[in-house]
């Protein structure tokens, strides 16, 4: 109940002073969105800038594994080869 009537006390001393410094009120509006603006433009460079070294970090691993798949099928082909040997040898 106190929460209630000190939200409610502190609502019409907010709308009073609102009233009052209307313009004091509107200039610090002013002043708040272009810095949010930059700010918000600032993050929005600096996270689309980071996924796009992700993109291109993505495309340099796809790469590579290419490269690397054809090391391990020539691996996987040793590999049988030895295995076929040895079971020659074994019977």
């Amino acid at each position: 109940m106190k929460t209630l009537i000190g939200g409610a006390i502190a609502a019409v001393i907010g709308l009073i002073g609102l009233t009052i410094w209307f313009p004091a009120f509107l200039q610090l509006i002013a002043g708040a969105v272009p810095i949010t603006l930059l700010l918000g433009g600032g993050l929005a460079v600096y996270l689309g800038f980071d996924e796009l070294k992700d993109s291109w970090k993505k495309d340099d691993d796809v790469a590579d594994s290419v490269d690397d798949s054809g090391q391990y099928k020539q691996e996987i082909d040793d590999l049988k080869k030895e295995i076929e040997t040895l079971k020659s040898e074994k019977s």
